[in-house]
């Protein structure tokens, strides 16, 4: 999603998870053996928060960072975060764009997750709510890094407040996770370790 909000063309490379090929494919394209990586001519930059600063400095004008230095420490703090944290949450709700899941069971460690997430989003988002719809106004690096989590809400269909869910729903309708949700539903495979 930040790689498209910079409105640069690009390929997106797709390789299947979970198959006996996977592992070779990732390292034609990154020797860390891991996604995503972005190949920029000779450059590769494999890691979510590396890309995205390096799309932030060759694209100022697409706003993945605040211009403002207290504004974009922040930023930088909730994607650090989100790129770290909340393991439980990630372990007990695999992403899964195509099903819908309600009352999956919770246990206590997700509860703090969820709760923290919606904690981070309403502490940004009520600061200035009139700025919206995104975290810090118009789209930025915090909105690329936590569409997968709002993924996951969608699907399991936590509890959620009102400046939450107002700010879900900014996302979902969001262009580029919308072509992001339909290159996910016309995938033919099922990660087995993944299903739900």
């Amino acid at each position: 999603m930040a790689l498209a909000a910079t409105g640069a063309e690009f390929e997106e490379i797709l390789i299947q998870l979970d198959i006996s090929t996977t592992k070779t494919e990732i390292e034609r394209y990154s020797q860390a053996g891991r996604v995503p990586v972005l190949i920029d001519g000779e450059l590769v930059i494999w890691d979510t928060l590396a890309i995205i600063e390096y799309l932030a400095e060759k694209f100022p004008a697409a706003g993945l960072w605040s211009n403002d230095v207290g504004t974009r420490a922040l930023q930088r703090s909730i994607c650090a975060e989100m790129h770290s944290g909340f393991a439980a949450l990630r372990n007990a709700f695999p992403m899964n764009m195509r099903k819908t899941i309600p009352g999956r069971g919770v246990s206590p460690d997700v509860q703090i997750d969820i709760d923290r997430i919606c904690f981070v989003w309403r502490q940004v988002l009520d600061k200035d709510p009139a700025g919206g719809p995104y975290l810090f106004g118009r789209f930025s690096a915090a909105d690329a890094m936590f569409a997968p989590v709002i993924s996951r809400f969608v699907t399991y269909r936590f509890p959620v407040g009102d400046s939450e869910r107002a700010y879900m729903d900014a996302i979902l309708s969001n262009t580029h996770f919308q072509t992001w949700m339909q290159a996910a539903e016309a995938e033919p495979w099922i990660l087995g370790g993944e299903e739900i």
